[in-house]
């Protein structure tokens, strides 16, 4: 990965992007892209696009969320400590005794989740149920309530403090690869079609949309709005290459086997098809999975959306999703802007695809 791209995506990992709170990350997006694009723009909610070979036909959207799972604080009891609610699937479990930054007006505030010592704990609770997310709390070193409150306010999103780093054998490691990753992959195939010598025909919209945690929600708004012919969404999904993971019920995908596709559910045939041609020519690897109803991704909002509009999934592969932790391969996230960008110069003048009766 060329040096601008591995900061970009370092950056972009390390800027703070709760749900409903992702203009940082927006921010970091937008300046990156707007030198690939022709326009730039965001919606009243800050779904982030850019737009290459305006006006050209089918339109394709490269889609990926913005956001990540975090806190809000919720409560501020008399002591000054800080009670929580939570922004998209967060583990209460392996929140405790990790550093956070609240995100306030005035600018971040240092805090602790708080974790009781094992030699205060009860003799008749040596076996501990795990918390639920209303018993987190978050000491931010202040006295009392007042004091907490002159510099957070109840609302006011939470992050994780851990940040990108490199593990061995192209590895990585950060909190909030899902799904920094997917808006850094459509930001860069959007780079590669610009550097591309080859004719382009489709319009490309390259997508940073905004609450995937917490419902599908800027997917849905920005799917309407812009309406693509053609969507392809990335987002990560989970390896199962480590211990006490079932294959047998979670299927086999590998880190640095390749990007992985979706079959079935909202899946187009024909597209799927086409990204599967594509990486073939290119000699991309691919990994596969099967859907049984939904993905639990933003294409299960966008490919309904104004009747119809023929969608697929691309992954990347992820251990250890939803925590602190998350690791994934450098050399698979590079193929899928790669893959990306096939797919968008394959598309013929007008093309559209339907499934065939």
């Amino acid at each position: 990965m060329h040096e601008e791209s591995l900061n970009f995506l370092r950056t972009l990992v390390n800027t703070p992007s709760p749900s409903g709170h992702e203009f940082r990350g927006q921010r970091v997006w937008l300046d990156y892209v707007k030198s690939f694009a022709e326009e730039t723009f965001s919606d009243a909610y800050g779904n982030c696009v850019a737009v290459l070979n305006k006006g050209g036909s089918p339109r394709l959207m490269l889609a990926a969320h913005a956001d990540e799972i975090a806190l809000t604080v919720n409560y501020i009891s008399e002591e000054g400590f800080i009670y929580v609610r939570k922004l998209g699937g967060v583990n209460a479990a392996i929140t405790k005794a990790q550093r956070v930054v609240i995100l306030s007006r005035s600018g971040g505030v240092k805090g602790v989740v708080g974790n009781i010592a094992p030699h205060l704990t009860r003799e008749d609770d040596k076996e501990p149920k795990p918390p639920k997310i209303h018993e987190l709390f978050i000491d931010i070193g202040a006295a009392n309530r007042k004091e907490a409150e002159k510099l957070v306010r109840v609302g006011d999103p939470i992050t994780l403090t851990d940040e990108f780093d490199l593990l061995q054998n192209d590895l990585a490691v950060a909190r909030a690869f899902d799904n920094r990753v997917g808006t850094f992959a459509v930001a860069e195939a959007l780079r590669l079609l610009k550097e591309s010598r080859s004719k382009l025909r489709a319009e490309i919209c390259a997508v940073s949309n905004v609450q995937e945690e917490v419902g599908l929600l800027g997917a849905r708004q920005i799917a309407y709005s812009l309406k693509p012919d053609i969507a392809l969404v990335v987002d990560v999904t989970h390896a199962t290459d480590y211990p006490t993971v079932s294959k047998s019920q979670h299927g086999e995908i590998k880190l640095g086997c390749g990007p992985t596709i979706t079959h079935g559910g909202s899946n187009h045939p024909e597209v799927v098809a086409r990204i599967e041609a594509v990486a073939q020519a290119k000699r991309i690897p691919l990994q596969h999975q099967a859907a049984s109803s939904t993905t639990g991704t933003d294409t299960d909002a966008i490919f309904w959306t104004r009747g119809g509009i023929a969608s697929a999934l691309v992954s990347l592969p992820n251990r250890y999703m939803h925590s602190p932790v998350e690791v994934v391969s450098m050399k698979d996230l590079e193929k899928i802007p790669q893959l990306l960008a096939a797919f968008g110069q394959s598309l013929k003048a007008g093309e559209n695809f339907k499934v065939k009766i």
